[in-house]
């Protein structure tokens, strides 16, 4: 059964190649999407191509539903993307894939449902199939090559749903420590600039600010844990422990 959680379904419309759809179908099971629809597939349904270009994510294509057309596809649906790299004169909304995921995850969370329609492999989607779409999903390619291959389409966009639905995860520190406070930072540039200062490394004199300046600007951007603050001490002190000695 495909998964209970709210998603987009995605409609391949008369796609030509098994091997095209198996590999859409990974690319789909790549982020956690299994609703898949196929209309007019050219060479016959089931397709051994496409089971053997799915590897794991065969599941997809047990479960996928078959169309004879586009009407038909997405019936039920209430809000359709086209995903097309010519919006081809037709007046509709045109989004990244980005945007559009952002808009599909908000719509689908008010209980609405969401497709997004992908043409064939050699002539991409038509007037009439984009005609039914309420917005058009136009990735920003380059210009001289525009063309994705169903696979290449297919993954992207599936990248930006799952991006758009899954929650950032915060960055890990490990039972080594916290995150080191503003005061430690402060302590650990004073300690460095303090230092090198003895040694003359601020010079020329004019430099010098500037030079401690870009000093506490590194600091500041590296995401330092307690127990770095501390190692970062300690090798301070080693060295001028080791010229000491010497």
């Amino acid at each position: 059964m495909p998964s209970p959680d709210p998603q987009p379904a995605f409609v391949l419309i008369r796609p030509q190649m098994g091997e095209n759809i198996g590999a859409a179908a990974r690319g789909m099971w790549n982020f956690g999407l299994d609703r898949m629809r196929i209309i007019a597939p050219r060479d016959g349904w089931p397709n051994q191509k496409a089971v053997a270009m799915a590897s794991g994510a065969g599941r997809l294509l047990d479960e996928a539903q078959i169309f004879d057309d586009t009407p038909a596809a997405i019936a039920d649906c209430d809000y359709v993307y086209a995903t097309t790299a010519r919006p081809r004169g037709l007046t509709k909304p045109v989004l990244t894939p980005e945007a559009a995921m952002d808009e599909a995850r908000a719509m689908i969370a008010e209980g609405r449902k969401v497709a997004v329609m992908f043409g064939p492999e050699r002539s991409g989607m038509e007037n009439d199939d984009i005609a039914r779409a309420n917005a058009i999903i136009s990735v920003p390619v380059n210009l001289d090559f525009p063309s994705l291959n169903l696979a290449q389409c297919v993954l992207l966009t599936g990248y930006e749903w799952r991006r758009a639905s899954v929650p950032a995860r915060p960055a890990h520190v490990d039972a080594a420590g916290d995150w080191a406070e503003q005061i430690e930072i402060e302590k650990l540039s004073q300690h460095y600039e303090e230092t090198l200062d003895q040694a003359g490394f601020f010079f020329p004199d004019h430099k010098a600010a500037n030079m401690k300046t870009n000093l506490r600007n590194l600091w500041s951007r590296m995401p330092l844990t307690r127990a770095d603050v501390q190692v970062l001490h300690g090798i301070m002190r080693q060295m001028v422990r080791w010229k000491d000695c010497g």
